[in-house]
């Protein structure tokens, strides 16, 4: 605290000093800002007015600039508002404090108002560490001097050089939203002023943010919306509208340009659902909307597609929002209105389907060009799939075929001109889902334009994409699956021509044989052929290793579709293919088996992965593990230090344990033999996790009931003497994060074998000590793990249980609730406050008023300096109400009120966490 007010006294003494630099007015003003902040409760009570007089004569003297000190001396006032109620400051608060400063020092009027412009910003700084109930009170506060603080502005208008300065004022007390009636802005002066600003030869920025604001205003629930502000509205429009042949004017700079399409796109999107209603008043503003998106420049364009994809949710939605009529009334209007704006989303199309086009020099793009390119091609996407909801998919693509058709001519005439196809493919791959899987008019021109396109890399690619996107047209369309032959020569040289054309290929040979896969299972040889030629090095597959997992995956599909003995016969082939490389280091020694890089082991093994997760042949999945096994077992021995292949051997087992079940018979318990033994000595957070799987699929069968209860409790025993200490959960956050993702399966699949072991009480002090780990997922698996102990009567399997768990959380249920109170206030970042609260909640209404009593008991060790009286009992009467059947989210604002008001400073924080002790377990024995 002293440092504080010293530090502040420093800032202050340097600002009122004729001689500082300015760049020490600067730092100063800064620093002081920030202190009244942060960390004007620390100063005494009595420091209010001396520190107000200092800021006001600070405010006069820089007046006149420098801007950024002025700026920081305003937000400063403005903070020390937020602090403060308004009595403080004498009858009105502080808009009246600053109108009779106003008139009793005219000539500081520029100072005065750049603080009535900051004033409503601060009301929303959650900088300003003020509780929510005064920065709730503060807002009031503000909307109750609108009128005055309007009369200010409006006696200002009388001085012209500080019209800007005025206007900007005007549109930040707009944003506080408060419900003044159309009728009377309509005709107010700030108003009319802004509104003929905009006409002006030099267009004002200020009044832009004006009529910005006003429509945001009009359309704003609480300003009473749309049909309240009509008066306004009908202002506004027709002086916006007034603009659009200024979007066309050369003459006009381009920051003019997005100014006014700025208010076309506001008057879009908050008008929307009037627009939405097709009468001719509103096409003239649809009209230039289109107008906007034509512009050249896509940040401008750009503006508008909220606006198409709000209107086209409207138009497209099901339950129409029509007061009138009957369903049959309902479907014709909402006809009609897809009708009326049919033409208008058919010029967007045309508009938008160019700007994906490759530029000239794309070559030379730097990594963030390249980025804000990619970008710009989503947002393109995303609107033509706006454009195909409304105008169905087989009419969108009509549209872009002509495109296509057009580009496919230049590229013929000229084999470097790639980029125009190339664009018009990227338009109809964005619309895959829109069209119909059994088109028959356009779809076959496409696929067969398709094959005569020079395979330039960027065009290949996209055109692989384009056949992967389709795939279900190839296998429904009547012509569809005979196209077939044509697009997989095109795949197979998409993966021999570059890496990003490999990729795409490859994903897209995954799509066919996903959705033609029961056609496919006649070609089985060809597929395998397709395969090794890319996989097994016989051809010149361009992919990473990641792409050749598509190639597995696609494989493993179509074997899925063969009867039983073919795909053992398949499978046991694909097996063959994989292990084969394996085999080949494991024959020649552990030494080099043990030298081997992890990467050169781990690519095969992802592909025992991905063929145990995809084919659906328990039986078979289970014969090709058992005959595996040696294979793994040796990878196990001989690799169990190195996490990277651990985790890709165990996640390859985790899909053999999900396909095949208890196909597994006697593998499953030599890879849980083996994985147990392994854990005591390497540590591996996957073995856990792999454990987790076997208990999700095993945990309710009786006869490994005695094997999984050992597992059980040796993993878990471990792992309790390996996280001993905050400090621990640290260092081994997987370790936490697995284990408790374990227990939290253990509870769900066998709590007959958890609960009343000797391990329950251990792994709930362990939890105890991890929850404020700052590890996201390790504090999650723990938080949920809790949850779950405290939910046990929810589940049918554990209410038997309740007893045994009763005599392990009551004796720690204080201690419990402390920690979560804690978690709530600082402990752990406020992204986690949903789940503590859940995890708080659970235990209170598995204890009700013992529960209650040991929040109560926490809450009151938090010193009344940092939480009021009045907020520990909201608090509290929040989570008895919860506890008792309210809804939850009813428990969350006072739950994030409590934090927001012991995180407002790193002091309260400090002083919160020091009587918290959440690290302190005081913990009770169990015997």
């Amino acid at each position: 605290m002293y440092t504080c007010i010293q530090n502040s006294h420093v800032a202050d003494n340097l600002l009122h000093d004729a001689t500082s630099n300015p760049e020490t007015l600067i730092f100063c003003s800064q620093t002081l800002r920030s202190k009244v902040q942060r960390d004007f409760e620390e100063l005494p009570s009595e420091a209010f007015r001396q520190l107000r007089d200092s800021l006001n004569n600070l405010l006069k003297k820089f007046h006149k600039g420098p801007a950024i000190v002025r700026t920081q001396i305003s937000i400063a006032v403005a903070a020390l508002a937020v602090h403060v109620p308004a009595e403080d400051w004498g009858d009105g608060g502080i808009v009246n404090w600053l109108r009779d400063g106003m008139n009793a020092h005219p000539e500081y009027i520029p100072g005065f108002l750049e603080l009535l412009t900051v004033l409503p910003e601060e009301a929303f700084n959650y900088k300003i560490a003020a509780r929510p109930e005064r920065r709730r009170q503060f807002e009031k506060e503000l909307t109750s001097q609108m009128e005055i603080a309007l009369n200010i502005l409006t006696a200002c208008l009388s001085i012209s050089e500080l019209k800007e300065q005025v206007l900007e004022a005007f549109a930040s007390w707009l944003r506080l939203k408060h419900g003044i009636p159309g009728s009377v802005l309509a005709t107010h002066p700030l108003v009319l002023t802004a509104l003929s600003s905009l006409n002006c030869d030099i267009l004002s920025e200020a009044s832009v943010n004006v009529v910005s604001e006003l429509i945001h205003y009009t359309a704003s629930g609480s300003s009473g919306g749309v049909s309240v502000q009509m008066p306004l509205i009908q202002v506004i429009v027709p002086q916006v509208m007034s603009l659009q042949a200024q979007l066309r004017d050369s003459s006009k700079d381009d920051e003019d340009v997005k100014a006014i399409a700025r208010l076309f796109a506001d008057m879009g999107d908050s008008y929307v659902e009037l627009i939405a209603t097709g009468s001719n008043e509103a096409m003239m503003i649809v009209n230039a909307l289109l107008e906007v998106a034509s512009l050249p420049e896509f940040d401008i364009a750009s503006m508008t597609f909220n606006f198409w994809h709000n209107l086209q949710v409207i138009l497209t939605k099901r339950n129409f929002d029509i007061s009138f009529g009957d369903e049959a009334s309902i479907e014709a209007e909402r006809n009609r209105r897809l009708q009326v704006f049919r033409q208008s989303y058919e010029s967007l199309v045309s508009l938008v389907s160019s700007r994906v086009q490759y530029p000239d020099d794309y070559q030379n793009l730097s990594y963030e060009d390249l980025k804000e390119f990619k970008q710009t091609r989503y947002a393109v996407a995303d609107v033509l799939t706006d454009a195909a909801s409304v105008l169905g998919g087989d009419t969108t693509l009509q549209i872009l075929y002509m495109k296509l058709v057009e580009a496919v001519s230049s590229c013929r005439n000229e084999q470097s001109e790639w980029r125009p196809a190339e664009a018009a493919l990227f338009c109809i791959r964005a619309i895959s889902n829109y069209v119909s899987v059994v088109e028959a008019n356009v779809m076959p021109q496409v696929m067969d334009l398709l094959s005569k396109l020079p395979h330039q890399p960027q065009l290949l690619q996209t055109v692989c994409l384009i056949v992967g996107a389709y795939s279900k047209w190839l296998d429904a369309a009547p012509s569809g699956f005979s196209k077939l032959p044509l697009v997989i020569d095109i795949l197979m040289s998409g993966m021999r021509t570059s890496e990003d054309s490999a990729a795409a290929a490859a994903l897209a040979f995954r799509h066919i044989c996903d959705d033609c896969r029961k056609k496919l299972c006649a070609y089985c040889k060809q597929l395998f052929h397709i395969y090794y030629t890319a996989v097994n090095g016989e051809g010149s597959f361009k992919g990473s290793a990641e792409d050749s997992l598509h190639l597995v995956e696609a494989l493993s599909m179509v074997i899925t579709e063969l009867p039983p003995e073919p795909a053992k016969d398949a499978l046991e082939e694909l097996c063959s293919s994989v292990v084969t490389p394996l085999q080949e280091v494991i024959n020649q020694g552990p030494e080099v088996l043990e030298k081997k890089h992890a990467r050169e082991l781990t690519v095969y093994i992802d592909r025992f992965a991905y063929v145990f997760r995809y084919v659906n042949h328990p039986g078979a999945v289970a014969d090709a593990v058992h005959r595996l096994w040696p294979i793994f077992k040796a990878i196990f021995d001989l690799r169990a230090w190195d996490m990277r292949t651990m985790e890709s051997l165990c996640r390859a087992c985790k899909y053999a344990v999900r396909t095949s079940g208890r196909f597994m018979g006697i593998t499953i318990g030599a890879m849980l033999e083996e994985i147990q033994g392994l854990y005591q000595q390497h540590h591996q957070p996957c073995f856990l996790y792999l454990s987790s799987e076997v208990i999700k699929i095993f945990g309710s069968d009786p006869s490994c009931a005695s094997y999984l209860k050992n597992m059980i409790e040796a993993l878990f025993k471990h792992t309790t003497c390996l996280l001993t200490s905050i400090k621990e959960f640290t260092r081994r956050p997987d370790i936490g994060d697995d284990c408790f993702l374990l227990a939290s399966r253990c509870i769900r699949y066998c709590p007959q074998l958890f609960i009343p072991s000797s391990i329950f009480p251990a792994l709930v002090d362990c939890a105890m000590i991890g929850i404020t780990v700052q590890h996201r997922e390790a504090s999650n698996s723990i938080l949920t793990f809790l949850s779950d102990i405290f939910d046990l009567a929810k589940s049918s399997k554990g209410e038997q249980f309740l007893s045994i768990r009763d005599s392990v959380i009551i004796p720690r249920g204080a201690t419990i609730t402390r920690i979560l109170v804690a978690a709530l206030t600082g402990a752990l970042p406020s992204s986690r406050l949903e789940t503590v609260a859940y995890a708080l909640l659970a235990l209170t209404r598995a204890y009700g008023m013992q529960a209650l009593e040991w929040a109560k008991e926490s809450v009151s060790l938090i010193p009344l300096a940092a939480v009021k009286e009045v907020e520990r009992i909201r608090f509290l009467q929040a989570l008895s109400d919860a506890a008792s059947g309210a809804d939850v989210n009813v428990l969350m604002i006072p739950v994030e009120e409590l934090s927001d008001v012991c995180r407002r400073n790193r002091t309260v924080q400090e002083i919160v966490q020091g009587a918290l002790k959440p690290l302190e377990l005081n913990l009770v024995p169990v015997p």
